[in-house]
C-alpha cells in the first residue's frame, strides 16, 4: 500500500508504523491565520527514530490542532500521516472520554472519573478512525506499535481490518486494580480492544498481573501456558512489563556542558547561595502530589525543622489542561498555598518558595536539576515519572538526593531512594529532614546505585525490549 503527499510524492507502505494521539511534530496556528509545524521531540521519538528510518517506518497521529485537514508529510526524513479529530472530538474524545474518564480512573481514582456515554462514542469513532488510517498506511505483514491509553481500542479494530499485522500496545500509565477498572461501564469493550494486540506492555509487573486478571474475566481469553500470556481464540497474546526510561546519556553529557554548569551556579547565586535547595519539578496534574508535598515543607518551616534563611524550595509546575475547569481551581489553590508560605516566611528579595508555572528548555531544566540538593517526586500515582530518572542521570557528581513515591512506577527500579508514602504528610516530612541531615558518603551510595540503574536500562533498551519480545524483524537490506 501507498500514500500520497501533498506534493503528490508517493509514500511506500510502512513496514514499521508508531501510532499515537499526536504527532512527533505540531502544527501550530500562527496570529495571521496560516499554520507551521513545529517539532517537538520527546524521549519516545528519540528512542524510535532510528528504528523508523532503518525500516521506512511512519508515524500515525492527530497533528494537535482541532479541524484541520492536513496531507502526509515527511518530516526530517520520517513519515508522518495525520488523523483529524474535529472540535467536538478533542473535547469528547480526547479532553473528555482520555482524560475525564481513563486518567482519573487509571490513577487510582485521586480524582472521580466522569462516565458520559457521548464521550465513550466518540472515543470509539476516534479509536476507529486512527485503525483506518493505519490500516492504509502499513505494507503487508507490517509491525505496528500503539501508545498509551487514548488508544486502547485501536489493537482490536486494526486487527479486524488487517489480519496480517503484527500489533503490539504499550500503556505509558498505571493499569488500575481491577476493583477500580471494573467501575467502568464499558470495561468490556476496553479489554477486549487491547487483546487485539499480539503483546501489551505495561511498566511494572502489577500492571500486567491486573490486566491479565480482568482478560480472563471479561475478554475471551483463556490461560496460556504460563503468567506471561493468554489464548484468544487461535492467537496468543503475550502480557509484559517494560519499564520506560530516558535518553540517560544525553542528559549525562548535558549535565557536563560548562554552560550548562555555570547555569547552575547562578541559579544557586540568583536565591542567596542557600545551605540547601529542594526542588519539585511537575506537570500541573493533581496525581503529581504537589499540595502535600507544599504543605509538608510549610509544616517543617512552622516546626523550625527548616528554616527559611538557609533552605528554599523551588516549584516548577509546567503548565497542563488549561481549559479545564478542575486543572484551573488546583493551580489557584497551589499558587496561594505558595503565597501563603512566602506570606509567612520569606524575606524581601528572599522568597521561600520559588514558584514558575511555565516550561523550561532542556538545558534550563538540567541546570536546575544540578542545582538541587534534594529532588522531590511525590505523585500519588504515576505509572513511572520519568523526572526522578532525568534528575539522576544529571548527578554525574553524584551529589544531590532522590525523594521518590512508592506509587510511582520508578520505585520499582530505583529502590536507593528516599522511598516516601505521598499520602502522609508527617512521613513526607521526616523523609525530607531525613535525606537534607544524611551524611554525603550516605547519599552518594546512594545515588552511585541510582546512576547505575538509569544509565543501563536506558530508553533504548526500553523500546528494543518490547520490539524484540513482540518480534519486530530486522530491517532488509535494499
Amino acid at each position: 500500500m501507498a500514500t500520497e503527499t501533498a506534493e503528490g510524492t508517493e509514500l511506500p507502505g510502512a513496514e514499521f508504523v508508531v501510532v499515537a494521539n499526536r504527532l512527533p511534530v505540531d502544527l501550530e496556528k500562527l496570529p495571521d491565520g496560516t499554520t507551521r509545524w513545529k517539532r517537538s521531540p520527546g524521549g519516545l521519538v528519540t528512542a524510535l527514530e532510528p528504528m523508523l528510518r532503518s525500516r521506512e517506518g511512519a508515524w500515525v497521529g492527530w497533528p494537535g490542532l482541532a479541524d484541520a485537514e492536513v496531507e502526509p508529510l515527511v518530516e526530517d526524513g520520517l513519515q508522518l500521516h495525520p488523523v483529524m479529530l474535529t472540535a467536538d472530538e478533542v473535547e469528547n474524545y480526547y479532553e473528555g472520554f482520555s482524560n475525564g474518564t481513563l486518567w482519573p480512573l487509571y490513577h487510582d481514582v485521586v480524582a472521580p472519573p466522569a462516565f458520559h456515554r457521548h464521550w465513550w462514542r466518540a472515543y470509539v469513532k476516534v479509536n476507529q478512525r486512527f485503525a483506518e488510517a493505519v490500516a492504509e498506511v502499513a505494507a503487508q505483514g507490517a509491525t505496528i506499535w500503539i501508545q498509551d491509553y487514548q488508544l486502547q481500542l485501536l489493537p482490536a479494530a486494526l486487527r479486524e481490518l488487517r489480519p496480517d499485522l503484527r500489533i503490539g500496545f504499550f500503556l505509558h500509565i498505571p493499569f488500575p486494580p481491577t476493583e477500580l477498572f471494573l467501575q467502568l461501564p464499558w470495561r468490556r469493550e476496553i479489554v477486549e480492544g487491547l487483546l487485539g494486540a499480539d503483546l501489551v506492555g505495561f511498566h511494572t509487573a502489577g500492571g500486567a498481573r491486573n490486566f491479565r486478571s480482568l482478560a480472563l474475566r471479561l475478554g475471551d481469553a483463556q490461560a496460556g501456558s504460563g503468567r506471561s500470556e493468554v489464548v484468544v481464540g487461535d492467537r496468543k497474546v503475550k502480557i509484559g512489563a517494560f519499564p520506560i526510561s530516558i535518553d540517560a546519556a544525553a542528559l549525562d553529557e548535558l549535565a557536563h556542558d560548562e554552560d550548562v554548569q555555570k547555569r547552575a551556579a547562578e541559579i544557586r547565586a540568583d536565591l542567596g547561595e542557600p545551605r540547601r535547595v529542594l526542588l519539585g519539578v511537575d506537570r500541573l496534574d493533581y496525581t503529581k502530589g504537589i499540595d502535600v508535598r507544599l504543605k509538608a515543607f510549610h509544616e517543617l518551616l512552622a516546626e523550625g525543622t527548616l528554616e527559611s534563611d538557609d533552605t528554599v524550595m523551588i516549584q516548577l509546575a509546567t503548565p497542563s489542561r488549561e481549559r479545564v475547569e478542575h486543572y484551573q481551581q488546583m493551580r489557584d489553590d497551589i499558587e496561594l498555598t505558595v503565597g501563603r508560605i512566602n506570606g509567612e516566611y520569606a524575606r524581601v528579595g528572599h522568597p521561600a518558595v520559588h514558584y514558575l508555572h511555565q516550561a523550561l528548555p532542556r538545558r534550563e531544566l538540567a541546570a536546575f536539576f544540578l542545582a538541587a540538593d534534594v529532588m522531590l517526586v511525590t505523585p500519588l500515582r504515576d505509572g513511572m515519572n520519568l523526572v526522578a530518572k532525568e534528575y539522576v542521570a544529571c548527578r554525574y557528581d553524584l551529589g544531590g538526593a532522590l525523594v521518590l513515591s512508592e506509587f510511582a512506577g520508578a520505585a520499582v527500579e530505583m529502590t536507593q531512594a528516599y522511598l516516601v508514602n505521598p499520602h502522609d504528610t508527617d512521613g513526607i516530612k521526616a523523609t525530607i529532614a531525613e535525606a537534607i541531615n544524611a551524611p554525603a558518603e550516605e547519599n552518594r551510595k546512594r545515588m552511585k546505585a541510582l546512576r547505575r540503574q538509569v544509565m543501563t536500562h536506558d530508553v533504548d533498551r526500553w523500546a528494543r525490549s518490547f520490539l524484540d519480545t513482540l518480534g519486530l524483524p530486522a530491517p532488509t537490506d535494499d
